[in-house]
């Protein structure tokens, strides 16, 4: 006799083996709980010159953090470092200012001796051309009696 729920293929159907998985125990987790990230902050009020209330959360800044590590050079060398360089730029200075000072006197040096030059100059021409006249300081006698007659007269 048939069988009314079964296929004649199924019947000539060899068995088949299934296999079910085995579920794996459930890892213990602890429950998750929500978390504040580091507290609710409190509500500050304002109420302003006009009567009117502002109200919200007080925002402070961010502090960074305080740098703990030492520097890569020790403070005394940098120091010394410094005053190094100070040094040399107090020498540099004086040898500056000496070099200033030298050519500041050659130069005058060579402003004296030009005028000495020139000054010497105008006393030779003025004792050449007064040499024309043979020598010596020339008067003109009429016109020192004319004035001598003058006043005596």
């Amino acid at each position: 006799m048939k069988h009314p729920n079964r296929h004649p293929a199924v019947l000539n159907a060899t068995a088949v083996e299934v296999h079910h998985p085995t579920p794996l125990a459930p890892v213990p987790t602890a429950p998750l709980l929500p978390v504040q990230p580091g507290g609710i902050p409190a509500v500050a009020s304002v109420v302003l010159p006009d009567g009117r209330v502002v109200t919200g959360y007080a925002i402070e800044p961010a502090k960074p953090d305080r740098v703990t590590a030492q520097p890569p050079v020790s403070r005394a060398a940098v120091n010394i470092a410094l005053g190094g360089v100070g040094f040399l730029a107090v020498c540099g200075g004086l040898f500056l200012l000496t070099a200033f000072i030298t050519a500041l006197t050659a130069l005058i040096t060579q402003l004296v001796i030009l005028a000495a030059v020139i000054f010497g100059g105008w006393v030779a021409v003025q004792v050449f051309s007064a040499s024309g006249h043979r020598g010596g300081t020339t008067v003109n006698i009429r016109k020192a009696v004319i004035k001598r007659s003058h006043f005596h007269g």
